[in-house]
């Protein structure tokens, strides 16, 4: 049977379109596949970041999330997850909660390097050494990028059970200072906020909470770590941050924590 010529080319590009299809669904399913994995890789390395007391109900207080760098005994966090003080007459101690999820250890933790201006702090927990987290460039990062956070966004609420978003990088934007209210501000840095000219973030387009501070950003196939959440836009308190999520959220560029880790590098080498 001859065909007519007209019909063979819509035949061809209805062909072609079917290839394309299954082409993209093959590499979606293949995307797919490499978050599983790559979120098999980064749990054990993310931590839940708080205090404990032993005559507090309940002893322990989470208030935000943590991961494993360096040398397996260094934590990477945001500074406004860290207590301002502890509670000596409770023998309130700063801890990190490890291990397997439903079932975490608790280990003693202590600030060694932080930054206000950056709000970063890594922490140094006993015990022996976690699996850290390998560190990538940031600039490699581009609107348009995929990548995944992996934390604890409603802390301690369902248990020790780390959960996994997606997001895309929306932009680079100035980094502001996170606070709950206004008296949380520190003057000295809205100071140097109007008189320098303040570090880029990345903007993700993608929900977080407010225990998903300090979560790792990382690349959706390596794992690599390129920045670290540290807030999320809100119209409101902390109770809308979590009955009606933005979708906007932000993070700071690792390049930003090289000199804590240096710190700590030369304190602990």
């Amino acid at each position: 049977m001859t065909r007519h010529p007209r019909s063979l080319t819509c035949w061809l590009l209805g062909l072609g379109a079917l290839l394309l299809i299954a082409k993209s669904t093959a590499t979606s399913a293949f995307a797919k596949d490499d978050l599983a994995d790559t979120i098999e890789s980064i749990t054990p390395s993310v931590v839940g970041v708080g205090t404990h007391a032993p005559t507090r109900n309940p002893r322990v207080d989470f208030r935000g999330t943590g991961f494993v760098i360096a040398d397996g005994n260094a934590v990477l966090t945001n500074q406004h997850v860290l207590p301002e003080t502890l509670d000596e007459e409770r023998r309130e101690s700063l801890i990190v909660l490890v291990g397997e999820p439903g079932s975490p250890d608790i280990r003693t933790a202590e600030p060694v390097a932080r930054s206000r201006a950056h709000d970063l702090a890594i922490l140094r927990i006993e015990g022996d050494p976690l699996p850290a987290l390998n560190i990538g460039d940031p600039n490699d990062l581009r609107p348009g990028n995929q990548v995944a956070y992996t934390g604890f966004p409603i802390g301690m609420v369902i248990g020790f059970y780390p959960v996994t978003h997606t997001a895309i990088i929306s932009a680079r934007t100035p980094l502001a200072l996170p606070a709950q209210r206004d008296d949380q501000l520190d003057p000295g840095q809205v100071a140097r906020l109007r008189r320098e000219e303040p570090p880029m973030v990345f903007q993700l387009d993608g929900t977080a909470y407010p225990g998903n501070s300090g979560s790792p950003v990382y690349d959706i196939s390596t794992g690599q770590v390129y920045a670290v959440l540290n807030k999320v836009f809100v119209q409101g308190g902390r109770e809308a941050a979590v009955r009606e999520p933005s979708g906007i959220s932000y993070a700071i560029p690792l390049d930003l924590a090289e000199s804590l880790v240096e710190e700590y590098e030369h304190e602990f080498r």
